[in-house]
């Protein structure tokens, strides 16, 4: 069961503007339906109040999306009480600004005209089911496993669910911070240092950074080395996509229209491609087009309630939109 810390301003929002009474079976419907429970009446005023302006959004959005003005769609879901600032500080844990500069770069000439026209990593087994890193921000450890789990696939021929919480709890030393953030490289780096990482049966996440519990007995993935996509270079990534599986990327994921996401192309001029803006860590599993839009297909940790079935299509080849080519990687093994 969910439970938020209360904040300073909630008197503030409880003498507001009353809110809409039509929409209280609504309100009792999306407690229930997400488990969710509050400290107190002041607490639950503002998450009340959080959410009817995020209800409002999805509705003046989708209304413009049904005129033609968007090519995607949001959705009400478990983080509808959260507002745009607490779901970055809580959620986004890639922390491009510990980064220095790419140490293994594959440099490839690229001619997407080889490459096929649609990928998808799923069907073949590369991909486990979508996970849920909850109100800690370890998306980086989330995009690690994954393309770590789609190269172990390939090399050993089983799809084994690896454990993210082995990297919250034991990769300080190459400099991630549990779910304070991280760096998807520097995951890869801890497992290079360690030799393994454990299974998810046999260390499994907590949402919370602990003592670290690694067992050797439990590993069941090795890496060699990283490697880094072209800064930016969306034809690199497509290639990497299209040729080695899953790739660890990180985006600008920022904005409540993400945060809300939930069927379509994602295109949103507002989002940002540069390094210091990248916030989150996830999994770019394919790519296509649809409707004439080119797409990323993109795997994410925020449960299955989240986008389309926890996945979105990011736009793709648009000037490397919200940075999705900025620091990508994937891992030898």
């Amino acid at each position: 069961m969910l439970r938020f810390t209360a904040f300073a301003c909630l008197f503030v929002l409880a003498i507001a503007a009353p809110f809409d009474m039509a929409l209280d079976d609504d309100w009792e419907m999306y407690k229930r339906v997400h488990d969710k429970a509050y400290d107190s009446a002041g607490e639950e005023t503002y998450r009340r109040g959080v959410w009817e302006k995020n209800l409002d959004i999805i509705k003046r959005h989708n209304l413009e999306e049904s005129l033609g003005v968007h090519t995607y769609t949001l959705g009400m879901n478990k983080y509808g009480d959260l507002t745009t600032d607490e779901f970055v500080s809580t959620m986004n844990g890639y922390r491009a600004e510990w980064g220095t500069s790419k140490k293994n770069v594959v440099y490839t000439n690229v001619n997407v005209k080889d490459l096929p026209d649609t990928v998808d990593w799923r069907p073949k087994g590369y991909v486990t089911g979508v996970k849920d890193q909850k109100q800690c921000g370890s998306c980086w450890a989330f995009s690690t496993t994954g393309s770590l789990e789609g190269q172990m696939f390939n090399k050993t021929g089983m799809l084994v669910s690896l454990s993210e919480q082995n990297l919250v709890d034991c990769s300080r030393k190459e400099g991630n911070m549990g779910c304070q953030g991280g760096l998807m490289d520097d995951a890869f780096q801890y497992v290079i240092d360690n030799g393994g990482l454990d299974t998810e049966d046999c260390y499994p996440y907590k949402a919370v950074q602990g003592t670290c519990m690694y067992k050797s007995s439990c590993n069941s993935a090795d890496v060699v080395k990283f490697n880094d996509i072209p800064t930016g270079n969306e034809m690199a990534l497509q290639q990497a996509v299209a040729t080695v599986g899953p790739v660890s990327v990180a985006i600008d994921a920022a904005l409540s229209s993400f945060h809300m996401y939930h069927s379509g192309v994602y295109d949103d001029s507002m989002c940002r491609s540069d390094r210091q803006h990248l916030d989150h860590g996830v999994l770019a599993v394919g790519y296509g087009t649809m409707d004439g839009k080119d797409y990323w297909l993109v795997k994410n940790s925020w449960g299955m309630s989240w986008g389309d079935q926890g996945y979105i299509m990011m736009s793709r080849n648009k000037n490397n939109q919200c940075g999705i080519a900025t620091a990508a990687s994937y891992p030898t093994v």
